[in-house]
């Protein structure tokens, strides 16, 4: 799982709508792949996006990096941090994505 927080200074929505289109595009390619599981944003109390919440399947780090490597959020400074936690997914939700 990944959790990548938004900067807090007066750019960081503009860098994220920046390249928002191209972040998408490569999520659909991931979840065509069946990399992305799900994914989210993170709102702020006044509903704006301050971050993502990322379920990626990747068999080794180094391939998540090579990921993080050409993702725009990562790549154009929208993610100040990145947060990067192994999950499992629960028994309940295995077959939604095999």
């Amino acid at each position: 799982m990944l959790i990548g927080r938004d900067g807090s200074d007066a750019g960081a929505s503009a860098r994220r709508s920046a390249v928002r289109e191209a972040h998408i595009a490569l999520g659909d390619k991931l979840v065509a792949e069946g990399k992305m599981l799900f994914g989210t944003a993170l709102l702020g109390d006044d509903g704006g996006m301050i971050g993502s919440m990322l379920v990626l399947d990747y068999p080794s780090r180094a391939e998540l990096d090579q990921w993080l490597a050409i993702e725009p959020y990562a790549t154009s400074g929208v993610w100040e941090e990145i947060t990067i936690t192994p999950v499992r997914v629960g028994p309940s939700f295995e077959g939604l994505h095999k």
